[in-house]
């Protein structure tokens, strides 16, 4: 995990222990060529070593799990053989090199250009002859319902219509791996979440698993889309960021508190840079009080943490 993902997970915590309410960590690990358990190990202790608990999740187990997706396959794939059945999925045969060469389609921010629908209205003589060539099938969801409206408590009112949410998308790839938006669509569906917290960057994803939770008869959760942590540059943090890793920053002697410390002064919940523990932060926090603008990160940030840390050592915090 790098900085980002922690100041997300830390706003989650807060907003969570804040209202009393139950903390689930879910791996989601669909994804077979970037998901590895060592990974999902990875994260439990670099969270445990931050003081970042949870109520449900994969060591603890709860009433809802597994909270493993790799271990919910059979799951998934009863929830795609029913809506097979009342029509609302459809299989589709374009290649990628087929929807890429789709240039002219409308363009949806974020979703890539919309689909134009090239597979819905096949017949089965058609189908059969797609399979008969050796083209494999992904599974699209159709949805032919006016604007999907939400309401994210960072980003207020939300309407997109299908076509700005990307058309219908693939909730099962053509090599039989489940899409992310059906997984987690699922999961917040069958382990009860109310609230979900998480980078702005999903945003976009969000009115596709409304439908999802529509199909699925439930209610969806509320969202809470926080800014995300950008580098010196303006760049977003990803795995490229290796230095950001907190691993390495362990490594490197930076403790817990200078990091925890560190995030909450940018969140706003103390005036100036200090160690601290999660935990300092539960009574005063408000999730409607952290502020909007992406957090930059200064170019001397790592010499800052480890000062941080010196400090929390001398103060035998």
């Amino acid at each position: 995990m790098h900085l980002g993902n922690i100041w997300s997970f830390l706003l989650c915590w807060l907003a969570v222990r804040s209202r009393g309410g139950t903390l689930v960590l879910r791996m989601e690990d669909i994804d077979p060529d970037r998901s590895r358990p060592e990974y999902a190990d990875g994260i439990m202790r670099d969270l445990a070593w931050l003081g970042l608990d949870w109520d449900e999740g994969p060591d603890v187990g709860g009433p809802y799990g597994p909270y493993v997706q790799c271990e919910r396959y059979d799951r998934y794939a009863a929830v795609l053989e029913a809506w097979q059945r009342e029509g609302h999925v459809y299989p589709c045969f374009c290649t990628r090199k087929e929807l890429r060469a789709l240039a002219s389609a409308p363009h949806a921010e974020d979703c890539g250009p919309a689909y134009p629908g090239l597979c819905l209205h096949m017949t089965g003589v058609q189908r059969e002859a797609m399979v008969a060539q050796g083209r494999r099938a992904a599974l699209r969801l159709h949805w032919p319902e006016g604007e999907i409206v939400f309401d994210d408590l960072f980003h207020g009112r939300q309407s997109m219509t299908w076509e700005a949410c990307g058309g219908d998308f693939a909730v099962r790839r053509s090599d039989g791996v489940f899409a992310y938006q059906l997984a987690v669509a699922v999961d917040d569906a069958d382990q009860r979440i109310t609230q979900v917290v998480r980078g702005d960057d999903i945003l976009h994803c969000t009115p596709r698993q409304i439908v999802l939770h529509r199909l699925l008869g439930v209610q969806p959760p509320t969202y809470a889309h926080v800014p995300l942590v950008h580098d010196h540059e303006g760049a977003r943090l990803a795995k490229r960021h290796r230095h950001f890793e907190v691993f390495r920053m362990r490594e490197s002697g930076v403790l817990p508190e200078a990091i925890i410390g560190y995030l909450a002064c940018r969140a706003g919940l103390q005036t100036e840079c200090a160690p601290a523990r999660p935990e300092m932060f539960i009574h005063s926090f408000r999730l409607e009080d952290v502020p909007r603008a992406p957090v930059v990160l200064e170019a001397d940030i790592a010499d800052r943490l480890l000062k941080l840390s010196a400090s929390a050592r001398c103060s035998g915090r």
